[in-house]
């Protein structure tokens, strides 16, 4: 293990300060991933009265995903690279108490496909976790900044980076990998929290040891997997370079001590140069958090000839189905898809387009008779894999950015609802052949990103009922929205846009009863919490992502971001680069005046 030269630069010691914390501190606010607070103080009555309590500049002008987090009188703000960490003392209007600034090699930025975001750190048992960007993970002393422990996770050097959060869960830190359109064989590892000792890693594709999958015990759709699962759909040695990387969200259910998260793309994204389902690309995989070895996984798009990352994040809560209760996991895929799974078991029970715009696929087969059940039923029309090298297949829905990228959605025990931040874009997909070259881009697709035809929006924020798998309300937005969703028992659902709007909606119908807008396009995730007795909400700004990639990077070829310029030229006369947390308050009643 090795510890940075720089680790930390603590500007005033909390000896003493004893900020214990109940539970792990996340950046999807539970296990669940639910991202619903239980606060009430700021509600649908009031929170259009939310006025500006402060606010941070966090010096970086990239895409800024994520969220601050809230340790008692701590709050721990990240940047994207190079991944500067600060502690602010709400106690104190926000003072700097130390500053992380962790030495990077700047050649990482080179191969960080879609803007250089982090999506925060997460807290637990007395220390702070971030994954930088160059695959180091650290611990943090939360009261100096100070590194505990310093492990590296990959290999920039074969385009192995990060961009997401950590989950710490049962003295473990389950950490991912970024770097599927640079080849890399991606994993997932835990990690001691206390020592940083590696414990397991599972790699997404590969021979059954290497993927810890169990041949007759680890099922999909209720069937065994069978040996050699995933070499059996490669052509060749092509799983050492097959991608399936993981760089989206974790959630965990402690009864069944399960760890659920999604993989990304098949590399390259050429789909004729790797025949075959390129299994486990765009899986759902439930793990054991003691072990790793997988109980199930469900592959959502075999094959995949769009770039249908499947690492959005996993909702874990109790719906009705089927005329009976059920514990479930909801998943919302780039693919378009809704799935319901029974989260034990791994069965389907609802798979559901969130957007009418879907056309790669006319629907999920759901009859478990039927020899194509849980796979989608594909329109050739849309399949680039059906055109030869070279040749363009055309107003493919949704384009690569998916229906739905990792902003994360939410979930209210009080509507039953879904809260979902969707793209409303399509696309023209044109394969090529490519070479593999490790630390290269293993891409061989060229892409052009527009709105579907006959409208010029590329955005909505949904409302679905995850147990009918349907559609409540629909707000249109100009851009895709590409922020997290927050829900509180106030019945208000908090997002952000691209343009840098935050915006407060009725979790019940949709309407809006509030907006603000903040200095850069919003990509972060809107959080809340409680000090002082105090309800605040705050918010990360700053345009970014790949959507944002154009703004955030000084990029103006249109085809650059993978077309993300092109298709987001607009975006460029509503907001400008900038990094800002601003912070949200109530303001107290004005005092009786005096007579």
């Amino acid at each position: 293990m090795r510890v940075p030269t720089l680790a930390a630069v603590p500007l005033v010691l909390l000896a003493g300060a004893g900020f214990a914390a109940e539970g792990p501190v996340l950046q999807t606010l539970d296990y669940a991933n639910t991202r619903y607070s239980d606060l009430d103080r700021i509600d649908a009555g009031n929170v259009g009265r939310l006025k500006v309590a402060w606010t941070f500049s966090t010096g970086v002008l990239r895409g800024h995903e994520g969220a601050p987090i809230v340790i008692g009188h701590l709050m721990i703000v990240h940047t994207p690279f190079p991944n500067v960490v600060y502690a602010l003392d709400l106690d104190q209007g926000g003072k700097i108490l130390w500053r992380y600034a962790p030495r990077q090699d700047a050649g990482v930025i080179a191969v960080m496909c879609c803007d250089t975001v982090s999506r925060g750190l997460a807290y637990a048992d007395g220390r702070l976790f971030l994954q930088q960007a160059d695959t180091t993970v650290v611990a943090l002393d939360p009261e100096t900044g100070r590194v505990l422990w310093s492990v590296k996770n990959g290999d920039p050097g074969r385009g192995e980076t990060n961009t997401a959060t950590v989950l710490p869960v049962r003295g473990k830190l389950i950490v991912g990998l970024a770097g599927g359109e640079y080849g890399a064989r991606c994993h997932v590892t835990a990690y001691d929290q206390a020592s940083g000792k590696r414990l397991w890693r599972a790699y997404a594709t590969g021979p059954d040891a290497d993927m810890l999958v169990d041949p007759e015990r680890t099922t999909e759709l209720g069937r065994p997997i069978g040996r050699d699962s995933s070499l059996r759909s490669w052509e060749g040695d092509q799983w050492r370079t097959g991608g399936a990387c993981s760089w989206g969200w974790f959630s965990y259910d402690p009864d069944l001590n399960l760890v659920y998260y999604g993989t990304g793309n098949p590399s390259t994204w050429n789909p004729n140069q790797r025949p075959g389902d390129n299994r486990w690309a765009q899986a759902i995989i439930a793990r054991d958090a003691d072990t790793g070895i997988a109980h199930w996984v469900y592959q959502m798009t075999p094959h995949d000839q769009w770039d249908y990352d499947g690492v959005n994040e996993m909702i874990l809560t109790e719906q009705v189905i089927g005329g009976g209760p059920r514990k479930v996991l909801t998943h919302f895929d780039r693919n378009g898809f809704g799935y319901t799974l029974d989260r034990a078991t791994g069965d389907l029970l609802v798979a559901e387009k969130f957007d009418p715009t879907v056309n790669w696929a006319s629907r999920v087969e759901m009859d478990p008779a039927a020899p194509g059940y849980g796979r989608p039923v594909v329109d050739r029309r849309y399949a680039p894999g059906e055109a030869d090298e070279d040749e363009a297949t055309k107003n493919i829905c949704p384009g690569a950015l998916g229906a739905k990228n990792q902003q994360p959605a939410a979930y209210s025990p009080l509507t039953r609802l879904f809260y979902v931040p969707t793209n409303h874009m399509c696309m023209d997909y044109e394969a090529f052949r490519v070479t593999y070259t490790p630390g290269q881009p293993y891409v061989g697709a060229t892409l052009t990103l527009h709105p579907p035809e006959g409208t010029d929006r590329t955005g909505a924020f949904i409302a679905w009922d995850g147990a009918k798998g349907r559609i409540a309300w629909t707000i249109p937005e100009p851009f895709s929205v590409w922020s997290g969703a927050l829900a509180t028992a106030g019945n208000v659902v908090f997002y952000g846009t691209l343009e840098g709007y935050l915006k407060a909606v009725d979790a019940r119908d949709g309407r809006e009863l509030y907006r603000f807008k903040t200095p850069s396009g919003i990509v972060g995730n809107v959080t809340t919490y409680l000090h002082a007795g105090k309800q605040y909400v705050a918010v990360l700004s700053g345009v970014g992502g790949w959507a944002g990639i154009g703004l955030a990077a000084g990029l103006t070829d249109p085809a650059d971001g993978s077309g993300a310029v092109g298709g987001y030229a607009a975006l460029s006369q509503y907001t400008a680069p900038g990094g800002q947390l601003t912070v949200f308050e109530v303001p107290d009643p004005a005092p009786p005046a005096a007579h």
